[in-house]
């Protein structure tokens, strides 16, 4: 494994090691994992943006 690609796999496995308790699947890409752990995660609604250093011109809304 190439080094970026090494990277991207220790972070993905750590993070569904903190994720789920348990070690990662037996793949050996990175990708495929996060691509699980992002599957497997709930919708969820679009929060605002909310900041005091903003002003309100400089946030974009969407539209409904």
């Amino acid at each position: 494994m190439p080094g970026r690609d090494a990277k991207i796999y220790e972070e993905a496995a750590a993070l569904w090691r903190q994720l789920y308790g348990e070690p990662p699947p037996a793949v050996a890409d990175g990708t495929v994992i996060l691509d699980l752990i992002l599957n497997e995660q709930p919708a969820t609604d679009y929060d605002r943006l909310s900041t005091p250093h903003l002003r309100r011109s400089n946030i974009t809304f969407p539209r409904y």
